[in-house]
């Protein structure tokens, strides 16, 4: 089955903390049904600094996984935010299609 995310996809955030931003798609967990979206659901991490590794120490700002529910794809020709429909090709491949324009979304 073709996935309604993909990696670099344009995502719209419907809940939690950055609500109403949109981001690109870092990583997707299938395995636990999360994804990593660009700038979106920061967290501050304390890390110990390691010289022979070249990592210095500090308060670092990552990304943390957020689950897949609480995003919405954005459609790149009609710029909004929708729901994914899965479509045959003639050649027999699935192709992901906006629901709203009916615009192609790979």
């Amino acid at each position: 089955m073709a996935a309604r995310v993909k990696r670099d996809d344009r995502v719209f955030v419907l809940r939690g903390k950055d609500a109403g931003n949109q981001g690109k798609v870092l990583r997707v967990l299938p395995s636990e049904g999360k994804v990593v979206v660009e700038g979106i659901n920061l967290v501050k991490r304390h890390t110990r600094g390691n010289p022979a590794a070249g990592r210095q120490g500090g308060i670092v700002s990552k990304e943390m996984p957020m689950d897949m529910s609480k995003v919405m794809p954005v459609c790149p020709s009609c710029g909004k935010p929708t729901r994914i429909n899965v479509k045959q090709l003639d050649d027999g491949t699935k192709a992901r299609v906006c629901k709203r324009c009916q615009g192609m979304m790979n």
